[in-house]
This record gives structure tokens, sequence and C-alpha cells, in this order.
């Protein structure tokens, strides 16, 4: 099975096996990650390095347990645009970029324009990232909170 991809690549059956085996465990040796996709190391090793290169698979890295840091309070918060011209845009996606504390930030099609996923120790500490921070951002012109009481499913876990 060949999958199509942007640009005309493809990338058939081993290439997606190799990329759910990364998935599941990106510290695997290329030796085991031939044999679980059942290929000889050599050609693992170049579709591997193919893979990267052009892009499916964006890197390693370790998947830290935010709680155990002590920052296991996540709050969403919409934030609305006073400007959603391009250069606005752009001016807001380069200042959010540089608040750490933001662990995701999604474009939304909704009455509000963007989705953060914001991260802090307790709710005194994001009140200081949304007010200090988020609030002072390029262009915003209301934020809304919503804080996570559980987490059920998250990417990290």
């Amino acid at each position: 099975m060949n999958v199509k991809i942007a640009k005309n690549d493809e990338i058939d059956t081993f290439d997606l096996r190799i990329i759910e085996a990364l998935r599941e465990d990106g510290r695997m040796s290329v030796t085991e990650l031939a044999r679980r996709v059942g290929l000889s190391k050599t050609p693992c090793q170049v579709r591997l390095r193919r893979l990267l290169d052009d892009g499916y698979i964006r890197g390693f890295r370790a998947m830290i347990d935010p709680a155990k840091l002590g920052l296991d309070h996540i709050a969403f918060a919409e934030v609305k645009l006073s400007d959603t011209r391009e250069a606005a845009l752009e001016e807001f996606r380069r200042a959010v970029l540089k608040i750490p504390e933001v662990e995701e930030c999604h474009m939304i099609a909704s009455s509000f324009d963007y989705l953060l996923k914001v991260r802090t120790a307790d709710i005194r500490r994001y009140r200081i990232v949304l007010g200090e921070r988020i609030s002072s951002l390029p262009h915003v012109a209301s934020t809304s909170t919503f804080v996570a009481m559980e987490t059920i499913r998250d990417a990290t876990m």
C-alpha cells in the first residue's frame, strides 16, 4: 500500500511501519526497528534517513512528566485579536512562541482566533502568565480561560 503525501512524495507500508514503531518508542536501535518492520538493517537505515530528510519524522525528544516537575496545572485560553490581517497574525505568532508556558497554540475557526494550551505550577502562576504575558501579546483584544480539572489523554502520556 502506498500513501500519497504532499509534494507527490510516496511512502509505503514499510515507511508507515517505521513511523508507527518510532511513535511508540523513539529510542529503539535501528537493528530493533528493522526487526519490528520486517527489513534488514541497511534498507531500514536508508528509509529512516529519507523519512527524516523529507520531514515525515521531525526529530526525537524525551517525553517529560510535567506533574513530576510541579507543572500539573493546565488551562486553555481563548484569545480574540483586535486585528486579523496577515501582518498582525504573524506578529502574534512570533510573540506567542516566546512564552515558554504556552505548550500549544492553534488558530481556530470560531468566535475567537487562537486557542492556547498553557501549563503552569498553579492557578496563581497562570494568572501572572495570562495577565502579564498573554494579555500583552500583540493585538490581543480579549481572553477567556478554561481550566482542566482532569486530563484523560494527552500527547505526553
